[in-house]
């Protein structure tokens, strides 16, 4: 009677040690991240955690009166963030009205970094040249580089947060592949959780991609379009472009037509920079599609749109004083087509 006594108080014991320390995994796994469905989370790496000390230092001030080829200007929150890549920084500011040089400095410890997202906790941003990932933390009224991802891919080039998947994708430009961070639920600490690859881009420059819905668009430096299913990246469709826009930058889709920003043609020769929008992308390589760029002047060279508030604005360089424009879109009519930069 003694002992059984004993061993049911030992099985209580064990079961009630099993609850605890299941209660301590279900705390510390992260959340699942990205497209994968009802499965375990998967953690490939964790970011390396910066140094830091006790008082974020008080930002600087954007030092140039000017910029140095702007790849990439968004919203996050209530601040503008714009990628001041030749000057190796990313600065940004409350508003778009005041000189640059009343622009607060995020960071410039990368070298010719393109591009920025956030989900509203943390910040991350691609340093291009360095094959690195920043993670960045707003405290008290500065940011902090708190996290760093090293290795990653060859040349990072363009960042997204996707938040139906709550996931960061980073295009590793050069190599094909597309690296999935996540951040843990309730906290700051970034992981990598997968990455995914398409061999046929593999050493093919690849500027961007475009998330829409549940498929991933890729303007490839093989003179194509690429569709792909965002979950398995496996190829949907292939749309054939000439030679002259083969240096595409990177697919928007506005109202009721796709406008691509081109950089070179299949050379490399920039004279062929330009701006063109087409409803159909199955007719580019039989000429079916509309060049845009006199509404921007014309003989620079156009990079990325993204979507602000009501407007969208475009970064471009080898303009002096065409750096950054803004413009509407109405019933498909450009509208209000000015430069703020």
């Amino acid at each position: 009677m003694q002992n059984h006594k004993k061993r049911k108080i030992i099985a209580v014991t064990a079961f009630l040690l099993l609850l605890v320390l299941a209660g301590g995994l279900a705390v510390l796994l992260p959340r699942t991240g990205s497209r994968e469905r009802g499965g375990e989370a998967r953690i490939l790496a964790y970011a390396v955690p910066e140094a830091l000390s006790d008082a974020p230092a008080e930002p600087a001030r954007n030092p140039y009166p000017d910029l140095s080829v702007p790849t990439y200007l968004t919203k996050i929150d209530d601040l503008y963030f714009l990628v001041d890549c030749y000057h190796n920084q990313i600065i940004y500011h409350d508003n778009l009205t005041d000189p640059l040089t009343d622009w607060l400095v995020l960071t410039n410890e990368i070298d010719k970094g393109h591009t920025i997202a956030g989900d509203g906790t943390v910040l991350l941003a691609d340093d291009t040249e360095n094959n690195r990932i920043l993670v960045f933390e707003r405290r008290q009224d500065a940011f902090v580089h708190t996290q760093t991802f090293p290795d990653i891919g060859d040349r990072p080039h363009y960042i997204v947060y996707d938040e139906p998947t709550d996931t960061f994708y980073a295009w590793s430009s050069m190599s094909g592949e597309m690296y999935l961070f996540c951040r843990e639920e309730g906290g700051s600490r970034m992981y990598l959780s997968e990455i995914r690859r398409i061999e046929q881009l593999n050493g093919v420059y690849v500027r961007s991609f475009t998330i829409m819905d549940d498929e991933i668009w890729f303007v490839s430096g093989n003179a194509s379009i690429l569709r792909a299913d965002l979950d398995t990246f496996e190829i949907l469709d292939t749309y054939p472009v000439p030679d002259s826009m083969a240096g595409m930058i990177q697919l928007t889709r506005i109202q009721d037509y796709y406008y691509i920003t081109i950089s070179t043609d299949i050379t490399g020769n920039q004279d062929y920079a330009t701006i063109i929008r087409t409803r159909d992308l199955s007719g580019l390589a039989d000429g079916n599609y509309e060049d845009i760029y006199a509404s921007f002047i014309g003989g620079g060279t156009p990079y990325y749109i993204t979507a602000i508030d009501d407007s969208y604005y475009l970064t471009e360089h080898r303009l002096p004083g065409h750096s950054v424009w803004r413009f509407r879109v109405e019933n498909n009519e450009l509208k209000d087509v000015e430069t703020i930069y």
